[in-house]
């Protein structure tokens, strides 16, 4: 039994993580830190900000503040919003399915992405309500690959909805990352690959259930299969 579907936001829903990467190096210059794309998404893709930011001065041999990281992180999300405010694009099939899935089953959105990077783009969609739960990288200390945000997803939905038997066994995840697969699988849940970003074979490789090249044609008839009754 399917009892809700967790979607991940970048890299599932918009095809955002190339706008984060030019945030992100904008913020960097300054420090004289920069990688290209591919080495961002090889060793960086999947943070949340505030790990991120971390890992991009640890790769530096730079020391990093507190404070300052609060800075960066703040200049950061003034950077991407002012990028996405030119427009962003939603993946083929996205938005046609979580229409479909809304009218039947519980969806909430697990991200590494900042709530205020969030709440535009879904607003820009007309998503506003839709996920009766949203977890971000506000709401826990440590981000994907740990568990800790699926698990919070998970338990929050478990306690909007009582009487619908969320647990973790009976939740899909939609991810495109190897570290947010392995949050999602820490957490106990299936996941639903989607190679926005990554090749099938790294994605089988996490342990997805099922791995696709695009949600387009993807019905909730199709995903409730997955979960057959006992």
């Amino acid at each position: 039994m399917l009892s809700a579907v967790i979607f991940d936001f970048d890299g599932v829903i918009v095809d955002s993580e190339p706008l984060h990467y030019r945030a992100f190096m904008e913020v960097l210059a300054p420090h004289g830190i920069a990688c290209s794309w591919d080495e961002y998404r090889e060793h960086y893709m999947g943070f949340d900000d505030r790990d991120g930011f971390r890992a991009f001065f640890a790769l530096a041999g730079q020391g990093l503040e507190a404070s300052l990281l609060g800075e960066l992180m703040a200049a950061k999300a003034t950077a991407f919003q002012t990028i996405v405010a030119d427009g962003v694009v939603p993946y083929p099939g996205v938005l046609e399915l979580i229409d479909a899935l809304a009218k039947t089953t519980p969806l909430a959105l697990c991200s590494g992405a900042l709530r205020s990077d969030i709440l535009p783009v879904l607003e820009k969609f007309n998503f506003e309500g839709v996920f009766q739960v949203i977890v971000t990288a506000d709401d826990v200390a440590v981000s994907k690959p740990d568990p800790a945000s699926y698990r919070l997803a998970v338990e929050s939905l478990a306690q909007i909805l009582p009487d619908l038997g969320v647990s973790p066994g009976t939740v899909l995840a939609i991810e495109d990352t190897p570290a947010g697969i392995a949050s999602a699988r820490g957490a106990g849940l299936a996941v639903l690959g989607v190679t926005n970003n990554y090749p099938a074979g790294q994605l089988v490789r996490q342990g997805c259930l099922l791995v696709l090249d695009s949600l387009e044609g993807v019905t909730p008839a199709g995903l409730e299969a997955l979960f057959p009754d006992p």
